[in-house]
């Protein structure tokens, strides 16, 4: 061994004792791993006890900053007691917060987030499993496209579909157009008044102007009519151009035309896109199945697993049935990466589906869902809140007191006080949300305001929901 005493690097500080090798029970930051497992157990008493209390808590949670005072302070310098740490987590972070697993959440679009499923993210997490090359994480990789080709089954969508997971419908729907922007699709974007605010600004970010985003105004019922599309893309159409159709509009739950603006656009090629974030699992349902005919038409597609697959936040889905549309725009093999890069057919480095290439193994969850409960039990649940939804249009529609203003629809329905005008409306709707009873929003259709109820937690109860029309009235 030479002397390398002269080596003015060999001078330093000394980095102090080898860490313990592998096998010890010791983290990178010195936390030993019986302690963690002390810990660990605390927190799984912790969760289970917060999903059996549930329903009697409140459904929305806000503090002011000042409440929230024992999260700040200044930069912790020297280590702190965890158990104590969790603790302040439990009690001032956690439960200031919407809970949208709740039995009363209605607004929006809740998450009735499934144990199984919180199970399958603390295993990925507790693993710290990554998806983002086949080299780098086969196991993982392996089932994301498990679950991508089962989706793509259940859905109605053919086996040479492909997909990726991303975090949501808003990164799902940039993810499918900026690919359909690559493939040559690169005129027009025809959208609806009823499509989500989240493709806009997706569409904007991508560089689309206000001349190249056509909205064609959807009919009474709220849904496009096949030939107001086709007249406006007579009209404006230069190139080639993409159609953006809903199914599960967040306003009503309704659907356009899926198989005829299919038809339109294979006819005229144009890539048909279908954001149905939380409206696709309706598929695995009697009857929300063929709500969904058409949907097999689509080039492309967003679906939201934490909302109607009952998985917790975040996990979205892009399928597109185009092979190769998505390495076409997204491949990325520079030579930091050669050693993490497929090499045989079978393989696939999810990295270049999509933007995200440090990517947490979303799949575990959804994995562990579907084949511990299997799409026969998951549509039942499906099912049973479509039927409730359509219970409650009943109730209202005998009621002189209200009107129903949309049909229950896949899960959704809107409906007006006739006694009440438009701020009574939202004033309501926001005092019952703040008192933590029930969480109600309100939206505008046809330039008035609305209640809206979104009912696809299948623990929700009739009572639970006459219970809220009742304080609303």
């Amino acid at each position: 061994m030479s002397d390398d005493s002269a080596d003015p690097r060999a001078s330093g500080p000394d980095p102090g004792p080898d860490p313990p090798r592998r096998g010890s029970a010791t983290d990178p930051l010195g936390l030993d791993v019986e302690r963690f497992r002390e810990l660990a157990h605390g927190l799984v008493d912790r969760v289970a006890d917060h999903w059996c209390q549930i329903d009697g808590l409140p459904v929305v949670q806000q503090a002011d900053e000042a409440s929230l005072a024992a999260l700040s302070g200044p930069v912790p310098r020297e280590p702190g007691a965890l158990d104590e740490l969790i603790e302040t987590l439990a009690v001032h972070a956690l439960p200031n917060m919407q809970r949208a697993a709740h039995p009363r959440y209605f607004a929006r679009v809740p998450s009735p987030a499934s144990l199984s499923g919180v199970l399958g993210d603390w295993l990925g997490v507790g693993f710290n499993a990554i998806a983002a090359s086949w080299a780098g994480g086969s196991g993982p990789s392996q089932l994301e496209l498990v679950v991508i080709g089962w989706l793509a089954e259940l859905i109605g969508l053919p086996p040479e579909t492909e997909g990726v997971l991303v975090s949501g419908g808003s990164l799902g729907n940039v993810t499918a157009l900026a690919a359909a922007r690559a493939a040559g699709y690169d005129g027009r974007v025809f959208v609806s008044d009823q499509t989500h605010s989240s493709v806009l600004r997706g569409l904007r970010l991508l560089g689309y102007d206000r001349e190249q985003v056509v909205c064609v105004p959807t009919g009474p019922d709220h849904r496009w009519e096949v030939g107001a599309v086709r007249r406006a893309v007579a009209e404006t159409d230069r190139g080639r151009s993409i159609v953006i159709g809903t199914a599960g509009f967040t306003n009503t739950g309704g659907i356009d035309p899926l198989e005829t603006l299919g038809e339109l656009c294979a006819e005229l090629d144009l890539w048909f896109h279908v954001d149905v974030a939380y409206g696709a699992p309706a598929a695995l349902s009697p009857s929300g199945g063929a709500s969904l005919a058409g949907i097999e038409r689509a080039d492309s597609l967003t679906l939201d697993p934490h909302k109607w697959l009952f998985q917790p936040y975040d996990l979205g889905c892009v399928l597109v049935r185009r092979p190769g549309a998505l390495e076409a725009c997204y491949s990325m093999n520079p030579e930091y990466l050669r050693d993490v890069s497929a090499s045989a057919e079978h393989e696939v480095d999810l990295r270049n589906r999509g933007l995200e290439l440090s990517r947490r193994a979303r799949a575990i969850k959804l994995w562990l869902t579907l084949a511990g409960h299997g799409s026969r039990q998951i549509g039942a649940a499906i099912e049973r809140s479509i039927r409730l939804a359509e219970t409650v249009e009943r109730r209202l529609a005998a009621d002189p007191a209200w009107e129903v203003v949309t049909p229950a629809q896949l899960g959704v329905i809107t409906f007006a006080d006739r006694r009440l005008g438009d701020a009574e409306h939202a004033a309501r709707a926001r005092r019952i949300t703040e008192s933590g009873y029930a969480a109600v929003s309100c939206t505008e259709l046809g330039g008035r305001t609305v209640y809206r109820l979104c009912l696809i937690n299948p623990l929700t109860t009739l009572d639970d929901v006459e219970a809220t029309i009742r304080r609303l009235g």
